[in-house]
C-alpha cells in the first residue's frame, strides 16, 4: 500500500476532521474511499464479487448433505 502526501488549507483540513469525527471516520478513510471510487477499483471489485456468486449459482457441484468437522478439514496425513 502507498502514502499520499498533499498540501491543503489548515482551516480547510481542521474543518474537514471536526466533519469526519462528527460522522465517526478519519479525513484518511475518506480520502481513501474517494479515491477508490474516482478509480473505480471499488467497482471491479463489486464486478468480481458478482462473477463468483454467478459462477457458484451456475455449478453444478453441491455439498449435499455432508457435514465437515474442523479437525476433518485440516487432518495431516
Amino acid at each position: 500500500m502507498a502514502d499520499l502526501t498533499i498540501t491543503i488549507d489548515d482551516e480547510c483540513l481542521e474543518k474537514a476532521r471536526s466533519r469526519a469525527v462528527g460522522e465517526g471516520t478519519s479525513v484518511d478513510s475518506l480520502l481513501k474511499t474517494y479515491l477508490e471510487s474516482y478509480a473505480g477499483w471499488g467497482d471491479e471489485q463489486a464486478m468480481a464479487v458478482r462473477g463468483i456468486l454467478n459462477l457458484s449459482r451456475k455449478s453444478r457441484a453441491r455439498r449435499g448433505n455432508r457435514e465437515w468437522r474442523r479437525d476433518e478439514l485440516f487432518e495431516r496425513g
